[in-house]
């Protein structure tokens, strides 16, 4: 309408209506937070029994927010710190993700286009079917495939983290990758993710030319994790997982689950922050499928840009999951489809990084789902 900048940014925040959760509010401060809520236009419902610390749900538009802020820096109870965290939440969930990640000699650009990490399994055990055991010509040849395909990164594995599967010890996680490792550094330009919860297997694997860390514990199985990553100058991807891969699927239960997963991540990256990981070299993995029920995986989809709030890049891994088998009653190797319709509604939810085994495929949907989402630079 040519409106002047200044009307057009007032009449935004207006109009844009926002939900915010607080966990674990003492039952006074949740009375002042829902007072001055109502006092600035907005309204605020408490949960839990009276005089108890409770979840305290708030609803009003950007502007309300804005002015509740401002009112809780004076607030007693701590509410000023309240204030912070509110303000940084909605401020990262509206502002559009921009930077890099650095891997190595290679800079990864976020918030232009869904990237596509490979998946290689060096393992004879993997659910999606494509595990190549020791077969380590194959492995490489897979690699520089997908590479030419379309993945920005490639992410190896050398331990099966299906459901039910055992652990196996560091020599033989660090005999399965490094030779795979070592080959394809000297073949595609791509960098390399380490699929690994263990320290001694990330430093073997990043002395053989691997550049990225991606920990399904959430830097949690070891604490040296996070600190081989500052000092490496690693990107780390930190996943939520309930339990392990051996007990994850034991009847998983949740009372909140993108608050649990979120606040679970969230612990994470500050872990990783506080070992001197920069905290935009950290990006967040929901686990869509470790220790979640179909319907828990469907929730995270749907309710994916939630996790948008925390700041960071996303990352999600659908491919060839038990989920879409179910909803679809395929074997792994006929979901191909399932994922790409879960990609596509992933980036359409604010996804980043899609972690895949089908590339070309992949980078195809993406790429129209990114010309709908992102806009489309053609004529």
């Amino acid at each position: 309408m040519g409106a002047p900048p200044a009307d057009a940014a007032d009449i935004t925040a207006e109009a844009r209506l926002r939900l915010v959760k607080i966990d674990a509010v003492p039952a006074a401060a949740a009375a002042v937070v829902r007072r001055e809520m109502s006092a600035c236009g907005g309204r605020a419902v408490i949960g839990g029994a009276k005089d108890q610390a409770s979840g305290c749900l708030l609803v009003g538009t950007i502007a309300d927010f804005r002015r509740l802020c401002e009112r809780l820096v004076s607030a007693p109870h701590g509410l000023d710190r309240a204030a912070a965290e509110i303000g940084r939440a909605l401020r990262d969930f509206d502002t559009p993700l921009s930077g890099a990640l650095s891997c190595g000699s290679r800079t990864l650009p976020l918030g232009e286009r869904t990237l596509v990490m490979g998946v290689i399994n060096a393992t004879a055990d993997s659910f999606s079917g494509d595990g190549l055991g020791g077969d380590i010509a194959a492995m490489i040849a897979r690699g520089e495939a997908m590479a030419t395909a379309g993945a920005d990164l490639l992410d190896l594995g050398g331990e099966s983290t299906r459901p039910g599967a055992d652990p196996v010890d560091s020599h033989s996680e660090i005999a399965r990758v490094v030779p795979v490792i070592e080959g394809l550094r000297r073949r595609v330009a791509a960098p390399i993710s380490i699929d690994t919860y263990k320290p001694e297997v990330a430093r073997a694997a990043l002395d053989a030319g691997a550049s990225v860390i991606n920990d399904i514990s959430g830097l949690r199985a070891d604490p040296e994790m996070a600190a081989l990553a500052a000092a490496r100058g690693a990107p780390v991807v930190v996943m939520h997982m309930q339990g392990t891969p051996k007990t994850m699927q034991q009847a998983p239960d949740y009372d909140d689950l993108l608050g649990e997963i979120a606040s679970s991540l969230r612990d994470s990256v500050e872990l990783a922050e506080r070992a001197g990981v920069p905290r935009h070299q950290v990006v967040i993995d929901p686990g869509f499928g470790f220790g979640k029920t179909v319907n828990h995986n469907l929730e995270i989809v749907r309710r994916l840009r939630e996790l948008k709030s925390l700041g960071q890049p996303v990352l999600l891994g659908p491919s060839r999951k038990s989920t879409i088998g179910r909803v679809l009653d395929l074997p792994p190797q006929e979901r191909l489809e399932g994922t790409l319709a879960v990609l596509a509604l992933a980036v359409a939810n604010g996804v980043d990084i899609v972690r895949v085994h089908d590339v070309a495929a992949a980078v195809r949907a993406l790429r129209m789902a990114d010309a709908v989402v992102r806009g489309w630079a053609g004529d």
